[in-house]
């Protein structure tokens, strides 16, 4: 009798969706975390095919949940926004994040900073970028063939996939879009909305006051001319 070979079933194997570490150590490190991520939401809004996270689980290899990072913001071109657990890049048509930016806090090591960019460089990030708030620098790594190698003027750089300038004011770093806007914390972007909303409501305050003093001079004009009629005078024979 013969038995047909049934084809191998994988496992079933867990990809958690957390790693039970914090997302930040403190608020300023949180701060800038949110505004990177933030700022690349903003830049992309427009293209469905720019995935943005942040804080997200990163499975570069399927079967192996050990191997994994979760930078702080993250950019996948050609991959469709909308909610994931964690990023299984075998489900993402094979596509390794592009971009990766990390935000040092007092707690990281050297060594575990030197094995994130080994880890960023063998599973094909093109682009990484490292901010130290506290200590205010701000290194960046291009892909060259197989290796991420130091950007070395990374001051007044433009990130080749995201178009966004890089700059240091003293120690804040400075991103900014194509158009010259700079990303923005969410205090900073309320700030800016009271504003604009405050130069839109003196601006209409302006237009009825500027409205309000026409309709006064032609109601004069018109009471003048009225007073001229009663004298017998035709006003419009004044101009002549």
């Amino acid at each position: 009798m013969s038995t047909a070979q049934r084809p191998a079933v994988e496992p079933d194997i867990l990809y958690p969706d957390s790693d039970g570490e914090l997302m930040a150590d403190n608020t300023l490190q949180f701060e800038w975390i949110t505004t990177i991520k933030g700022g690349l939401d903003a830049l992309f809004q427009e293209r469905d095919n720019v995935f943005v996270a942040g804080d997200l689980l990163w499975y570069p290899v399927r079967g192996r949940p050990d191997i994994r990072r979760a930078p702080d913001a993250m950019v996948a071109f050609g991959r469709p926004k909308g909610y994931r657990g964690s990023y299984k890049q075998w489900e993402e048509a094979d596509i390794a994040p592009h971009v990766v930016f990390e935000v040092l806090s007092p707690n990281n090591t050297p060594r575990e900073m030197r094995d994130k960019l080994r880890f960023y460089e063998m599973y094909g990030v093109e682009e990484y970028y490292l901010y130290d708030p506290e200590g205010g620098t701000f290194d960046g790594w291009l892909r060259s063939e197989h290796r991420l190698q130091p950007i070395a003027a990374i001051a007044g750089w433009t990130s080749p996939r995201l178009g966004v300038r890089f700059e240091l004011d003293q120690a804040d770093l400075l991103i900014l879009r194509p158009d010259g806007s700079r990303f923005l914390s969410y205090v900073e972007l309320a700030r800016q909305r009271d504003l604009e909303q405050q130069a839109r409501q003196q601006a209409e305050h302006a237009r009825q006051l500027e409205q309000q003093a026409r309709q006064q001079a032609e109601t004069r004009a018109e009471r003048m001319a009225a007073k001229l009629r009663a004298l017998g005078i035709d006003p419009d024979t004044l101009d002549a």
